[in-house]
């Protein structure tokens, strides 16, 4: 049996591999079949599956102590390494960090926060985005098809087409925020502009808007900086982190400045609460984690390494290549080929994986750590299945 007849379900699609175990780029089922998983978990397993220094440094931490009270009652060492070591690698502007549990509350506090900051509550939002699950976070995600069954959502919410400049008009005095992606994940990886991100900076900066940079997909290294909007020159009010962050551990995080943090500190007491985020398991596989991005040579081969991925990616079938780093989606001509193309994959000992807002192309994102010999053999796969897909 796949699944327990008593665990819930998110689909009646999955995958169904019955893991035994994973290392590095690859996992292997209880029958020992291999597969080089070339989504890292959905955009998590960043510098692969277990390794040994976040290992390390959560038996280290468990040696110690586990959970002990709600967030931001006692000092906890790993929270506080963890908020120094994100200081040292962001500008001045977002030195203080609070941490959460996911993304999806990564992105909720951050609405919360930026409402607070501005005595607004309407915010804007990019149709197509994706920014989680729970309702603040599904309420700013341009998926109506996730909505329908759901609402009424969050009131609010103005929703402009990304990367358009003529749109940004419409964000006014009367906005709290205008929450982005970076470079559209879900919605099949859209990459803007220099000049947009520039342009949205500049219309926030005008209304006196709060501009949220959802990197929960996009950072860790993904793009071939640690952080996205560094390779955009455009610095947000407030960051969203999670996925990666935590190096296979559940962790997300929203980031501002002192002063702006400060703000959830009274009027109301505990503006922000949360039981269980900056575990300190959790912190000590992050800083841990942002050790290995900071000293392997990965991220620094990332614009060789995706080259190599273009370069290979080659086929008629295919309708498009969209690319940033090692966010990948690959356009075929249907869904159903797509699918055909995923089921193969697997067959083959390649996890692919689908997007939720762009069902024509898969995704492809693989660990920082990939080899160049491990590409050109995923790549050599992915062609054939391609083809014989049609």
């Amino acid at each position: 049996m796949a699944y327990s007849n008593h665990l819930a379900q998110t689909s009646p699609y999955s995958m169904g591999i019955e893991v035994e175990r994973a290392e590095g780029c690859y996992i292997w089922d209880k029958n020992g079949k291999k597969y080089l998983d070339l989504i890292s978990g959905i955009a998590v397993t960043n510098i692969g599956h277990r390794h040994p220094h976040v290992i390390t440094a959560i038996k280290e931490q468990l040696d110690k102590f586990q959970h002990v009270i709600p967030y931001g009652e006692f000092s906890q060492d790993p929270q506080n390494q963890l908020a120094d070591k994100l200081a040292s690698l962001l500008p001045d502007s977002l030195d203080c960090s609070y941490f959460v549990n996911s993304g999806t509350e990564a992105v909720e506090a951050s609405l919360k926060l930026a409402k607070r900051l501005t005595g607004r509550h309407e915010v804007v939002a990019m149709k197509k985005s994706y920014h989680g699950a729970t309702h603040g976070s599904l309420s700013v995600t341009g998926n109506e098809v996730k909505k329908q069954m759901f609402r009424p959502m969050v009131p609010g919410t103005t929703f402009i087409d990304f990367n358009y400049i003529s749109q940004l008009e419409q964000i006014t005095e009367a906005h709290a925020a205008v929450i982005v992606e970076p470079i559209q994940g879900d919605a099949g990886v859209r990459i803007p502009t220099k000049a947009y991100l520039a342009a949205l900076r500049s219309r926030c900066n005008e209304v006196g808007a709060q501009l949220i940079f959802d990197e929960i997909q996009t950072g860790m290294g993904r793009t071939g900086s640690l952080f996205a909007f560094e390779q955009f020159d455009v610095v947000p009010d407030i960051l969203c982190l999670a996925k990666a962050f935590g190096g296979g551990m559940p962790i997300g995080a929203f980031i501002s400045s002192q002063s702006n943090m400060e703000l959830l500190t009274h009027d109301p007491v505990l503006g922000h609460i949360t039981t269980f985020g900056g575990h300190p398991v959790c912190c000590a596989a992050a800083l841990a984690n942002l050790e290995v991005l900071t000293t392997e040579p990965w991220v620094n081969q990332i614009e060789h390494k995706s080259q190599i991925f273009k370069e290979l990616l080659n086929s008629k079938s295919i309708v498009e290549l969209r690319q940033f780093g090692f966010m990948m989606a690959v356009e075929l001509e249907s869904e159903e080929n797509v699918n055909s193309v995923i089921n193969d994959l697997l067959d083959r000992g390649i996890i692919g994986f689908y997007f939720l807002s762009c069902r024509n192309a898969f995704r492809l994102a693989p660990p920082l750590c990939i080899s160049e010999d491990e590409i050109r053999w995923a790549c050599a796969e992915i062609i054939a299945a391609i083809e014989k897909a049609g």
